[in-house]
């Protein structure tokens, strides 16, 4: 009986191809049948679970708009260390406005009182974060005045709103450029909102729930009594309106007024 040797260099070269073959039958990358990492290339989503999760926060990018900027948020991360140049694995830095991207407000955002005694995003309640949501589309031509909102006809009981506005038709999160006539909440709305509705999370699609020309005066009411969180810069393209189940969380930042946050729709 002949037997053969198997060397532990060729033992280490198959284990490594199974181990990539592997990798590549899941869902987290797609590669070409052969051994070499720079086949593998990542698969970057936005719906998931067979086209019942929705990723609703927008990818960051240089040419996000940022509040009152012409310029984006520019350049954000950064490879510190870098396996390429010798370090013993790669670690990324970032800088930005914790107002950037998809993000919660809390308090302090616009109380400085509040600020001062800690209503940071660090406070803000998880279970109010996470549960029923119902998606509205509001109407094109319009600001979210109280006029518009008791047209919406959104029920009691209902908790968790994501408002769909003429920003996402005008994709204006794809815009570098700050654009002031972006949709939003008047302070009328708003007050109409507090008074009348049962709702105690808004998100919005860019990077105000608030209109630009009342931003502060509609904020201001929204948050005084610190029992309604802000999800803003919401990605809301091609989903159909309804009820989903919200999942948003925001980092633990104490002492933040605001954070960047991952938000999920799933039907």
């Amino acid at each position: 009986m002949m037997r053969i040797k198997i060397k532990p260099l060729v033992m280490l070269l198959v284990l490594s191809c199974t181990w990539v073959l592997t990798v590549a039958t899941s869902d987290a990358y797609t590669t070409i049948s052969d051994c070499g990492m720079e086949d593998l290339v990542p698969v970057r989503r936005e719906v998931y679970g067979h086209g019942r999760i929705f990723d609703i926060s927008h990818r960051f990018r240089e040419d996000m708009p940022s509040w009152d900027s012409e310029d984006g948020i520019g350049q954000f991360l950064w490879l510190r260390d870098s396996m390429k140049n010798g370090s013993l694995a790669n670690c990324s830095e970032f800088k930005f406005s914790v107002h950037s991207g998809t993000h919660v407000d809390a308090p302090g955002h616009v109380f400085d009182h509040y600020f001062d005694a800690g209503f940071d995003v660090d406070t803000l309640d998880l279970e109010l974060l996470n549960g029923p949501a119902l998606l509205v589309d509001v109407p094109r031509d319009k600001n979210i005045t109280a006029e518009v909102m008791k047209s919406l006809n959104i029920p009691k009981g209902i908790r968790r709103v994501i408002f769909r506005t003429l920003n996402t038709d005008r994709q204006l999160m794809w815009k570098k450029e700050f654009d002031t006539s972006f949709a939003g909440l008047m302070k009328d709305g708003a007050e109409w909102l507090v008074e009348n509705t049962d709702i105690k999370l808004i998100g919005t699609d860019y990077l105000s729930v608030a209109a630009y020309v009342e931003a502060i005066p509609s904020h201001l009411v929204l948050l005084e009594a610190r029992d309604i969180i802000l999800v803003e810069s919401l990605k809301l393209d091609h989903i159909q309106p309804g009820i989903y189940s919200l999942h948003c969380l925001p980092l633990r930042l104490p002492g933040a007024e605001g954070s960047p946050a991952r938000c999920i729709l799933i039907k």
